[in-house]
């Protein structure tokens, strides 16, 4: 990594495990029972939601709704490839949240291009004059080894999860910036912060979409942009033929077990917290991941060798037992 001493060792440690996701969030003590009744806990704000028509984002939207917010349900449509269209997915979604007394409307547009990420943004503030929230949830799944990688899979993969982010956030991070802040969700991936066979490009997106969270944090924090980045596990017909969930049955939540962490960092809930990564799964709890250092060795600025890093190993590398406190993949 440019930048970083060479004597630095770095790994991504899970820690803090705090709740085991339920229906929904307690609510805050200093919410009194008139206010539950009749406050959610995004009232009055407008939230974008990209691939939404199914699975997590549709989970997303319907509990935004339910909290007060208006919602924009984006959804290409089509199978899990990434191939076809089909708006009425999003719609389907829209008609759920109107049918109990929600606000929602359906965008059908490709969020991996500049265009497409302005229409949706376009239709936040046409529709309901604001873009307060934005989850970035839409992606595609083709999975292959890198043995026998395609350069067309690792292209498409790239462009709808790394670039189909950057596309929908520039236009409300701008919006954004100049109103007052607002609360950016990025999703990133096990896959892509630890690894997962089989998902070299799957990986390298999700990787790079921390990379982008990392630095939306630095660049939004004195505008009151407050950005997230999740990394979920869950059982969505996404992932539902992979093996870590086929091996092992009833161990992942489905959507409506994600959800309420989302809810928990696009509300007040989460205060002025910034620059997280969340990670929210059946195995793991919900917990916070984050990258952590040794306090390292610092050798001379000349002279020294290679041998020294072994003379000096202990103060370099995590121990066994540290490393029983970092990341697990899927059990």
């Amino acid at each position: 990594m440019a930048g970083l001493d060479p004597a630095i060792h770095v790994f991504l440690t899970a820690e803090r495990k705090t709740w085991m996701p339920g229906t929904r969030p307690g609510m805050t003590t200093a919410r009194n029972d008139v206010m539950e009744e009749n406050m959610g806990l995004l009232d009055k704000k407008v939230a974008i939601i990209t691939g939404a028509g199914g699975g997590l984002g549709e989970a997303y939207a319907k509990l935004f709704a339910r909290e007060g917010a208006a919602v924009v349900v984006n959804d290409l449509g089509g199978p899990r490839d990434g191939s076809g269209a089909d708006k009425s997915m999003a719609q389907k979604v829209v008609d759920a949240i109107n049918a109990e007394g929600g606000r929602a409307v359906a965008n059908g547009s490709d969020i991996s291009t500049i265009a497409g990420g302005e229409a949706v943004f376009n239709d936040a503030i046409k529709n309901f004059g604001r873009a307060d929230i934005l989850v970035n949830n839409a992606g595609i799944l083709l999975d292959e080894t890198f043995a026998k990688a395609k350069e067309a899979n690792w292209d498409k993969v790239i462009r709808v999860h790394l670039k189909g982010t950057f596309c929908a956030t520039l236009p409300v991070f701008k919006w954004m910036r100049e109103n007052g802040g607002g609360v950016i969700v990025n999703t990133s991936s096990t896959s892509g912060l630890i690894g997962n066979f089989g998902q070299t490009n799957y990986g390298a997106a999700k990787g790079g979409i921390w990379g982008l969270s990392n630095v939306l944090a630095i660049e939004g924090r004195k505008y009151n942009i407050r950005v997230w980045t999740l990394a979920p596990g869950a059982l969505t017909r996404m992932t539902a033929d992979l093996p870590r969930y086929k091996e092992n049955p009833g161990a992942a939540l489905g959507p409506d077990g994600i959800a309420p962490a989302v809810l928990y960092m696009v509300s007040e809930l989460s205060g002025d917290q910034t620059g997280k990564v969340l990670g929210v799964s059946g195995p793991r709890g919900v917990r916070e991941m984050r990258m952590m250092e040794m306090e390292g060795w610092t050798p001379p600025f000349t002279g020294w060798k290679a041998e020294d890093i072994v003379t000096h190993a202990r103060e370099i590398f995590f121990s066994e037992e540290d490393i029983k406190k970092s990341a697990r993949r899927f059990k």
